[in-house]
């Protein structure tokens, strides 16, 4: 799929406190020690436990993370789920870019990625991109586990909008 942009700032937190900091201050330097790559590492070890925590079935998954960008490998299941780890991944504090090197082992197609905004609610959404407000539970569902409740959605955050069927 590709190279994925999110918004660095926002979403879930798995890195260690003050990671910004840290990670300026070895950019001054001119050197990311090896605490900072340790985190990294520990950071990628979670998001893989959270991925199979979320049953989100990929074989061989192995999540690389250098300064802001992660790097996801593997074999998905399906196209859904290949999405959903992208997201899972990208919505995470501290990840700006997460770079999709999966492959799928049942081709279906792909969705359309939707950065929510102030005021979005998942029916406004709905009515964006399928003309109907009362489609919000598509876009809930195919957003399950990662969506616990469709009222539950916050700015910043990366949906998947399924292509209709």
């Amino acid at each position: 799929m590709g190279l994925f942009k999110f918004i660095k700032n926002a979403g879930a937190k798995v890195f260690g406190p003050n990671k910004e900091t840290r990670k300026e201050t070895a950019r001054v330097e001119g050197e990311i020690n090896e605490q900072e790559r340790q985190e990294d590492q520990k950071a990628a070890r979670k998001l893989e436990e959270t991925i199979r925590d979320l049953s989100l079935q990929v074989d061989g998954l192995k999540i690389d993370i250098e300064g802001d960008t992660a790097t996801v490998k593997g074999k998905a299941k399906d196209q859904s789920t290949r999405e959903k780890v992208v997201l899972v991944v990208g919505n995470v504090e501290g990840i700006a870019e997460v770079d999709d090197r999966m492959e799928v082992e049942n081709k279906e197609p792909e969705a359309v990625f939707h950065t929510v905004e102030t005021g979005d609610t998942l029916s406004k959404i709905s009515k964006e991109h399928y003309g109907d407000a009362n489609k919000y539970n598509e876009i809930f569902e195919a957003n399950k586990p990662m969506l616990k409740h469709p009222d539950k959605i916050y700015p910043g955050q990366v949906l998947r909008i399924p292509a209709r069927k």
